[in-house]
């Protein structure tokens, strides 16, 4: 399957972007995306693509916010 590669305007426009997809992921399997990450990185789930991207949707999540976060932090 071929990925479409998207850019994005600013981080915060990208981290909506991601919660909508983390959200897709979560109504689909029942779980949190938190949950999840956790039990991928301890091996206990399967290294599927849908699962692989999900994990990397989330890291992404997780450095967006971070550095959204960073920014507030020194604006404030």
């Amino acid at each position: 399957m071929r990925k479409q590669i998207i850019e994005y305007t600013s981080p915060l426009d990208a981290l909506i972007a991601l919660t909508k997809q983390l959200n897709t992921y979560e109504i689909k399997y029942q779980m949190n995306s938190e949950e999840f990450f956790a039990k991928y990185t301890q091996g206990e789930t399967s290294d599927d693509e849908v699962f692989v991207e999900w994990a990397g949707n989330y890291q992404h999540y997780l450095a967006l916010h971070q550095e959204i976060k960073s920014k507030l932090r020194d604006v404030a």
